[in-house]
């Protein structure tokens, strides 16, 4: 059941958000900058972006070692298997 509450919650999610969602699918872990490098949006639009998926538990947040004053952001481990089990079933 949790999933689907997920799911319906990416759906409803803006599509800046989407993209970022897909551009850390298919890169895995980046910081804002490679997100925004990598999706072409304003730091703006993918802080909001951050923001949303943050609030739909589908994007976690951690400490980029390489350089402390920036932040590492990828898919929560649930959602990043589903991704991979979908991957492989298609």
């Amino acid at each position: 059941m949790a999933e689907t509450e997920e799911e319906e919650g990416i759906e409803d999610l803006p599509p800046s958000a989407k993209l970022v969602y897909k551009v850390l699918e298919y890169k895995g872990p980046l910081t804002q900058k490679g997100i925004v490098e990598e999706s072409m949006l304003s730091a703006r639009t993918v802080r909001y972006a951050l923001e949303r998926l943050e609030e739909v538990d589908v994007v976690s947040e951690d400490v980029y070692f390489a350089d402390a004053r920036q932040n590492l952001y990828e898919l929560t481990t649930e959602d990043a298997e589903e991704t991979q089990d979908q991957a492989v079933s298609d």
